[in-house]
């Protein structure tokens, strides 16, 4: 019966202290993970390029607040989709300002430094075409 009692102690030493450092390693893994991504972005050349925006899309994600494990809170993350000269498409989060005054078929000047978005000046249109004609 004694060594029965003790299983308990036995799970919480041996099995916690392996979970907390698999946990403790899956945070500092994805820590660093973004410190190389913005790192690689820091020593890439910024490029302007002629592009047009062909998507435009929103995603929702709830957080836990930290002080009540029942509220939730919502946070939206904002993508453009451009596509340059040569066809390629390249996908960036921008503010939620920039995604208000972003329509898909608008056309500019995508400036980006690797993975990271800078700005997109639009091409003024001038009347004739505002006007449809």
């Amino acid at each position: 019966m004694g060594s029965d009692s003790y299983w308990m102690f036995d799970f919480f030493g041996s099995v916690m202290p392996v979970f907390l450092v698999v946990v403790l390693g899956i945070i500092l893994l994805s820590a660093g993970k973004n410190i190389l991504q913005w790192n690689r972005n820091n020593h890439q050349p910024q490029l302007t390029v002629d592009s047009r925006i062909v998507s435009k899309r929103s995603e929702i994600k709830h957080t836990h607040a930290a002080d009540d494990s029942s509220a939730s809170r919502p946070r939206t993350f904002y993508y453009l989709t451009f596509e340059v000269e040569s066809g390629d498409r390249m996908e960036f989060a921008v503010s939620g300002d920039e995604f208000g005054i972003c329509a898909q078929g608008d056309e500019g000047r995508l400036s980006f430094q690797g993975t990271r978005y800078l700005k997109f000046e639009r091409n003024p249109k001038s009347r004739h075409e505002a006007a449809g004609g």
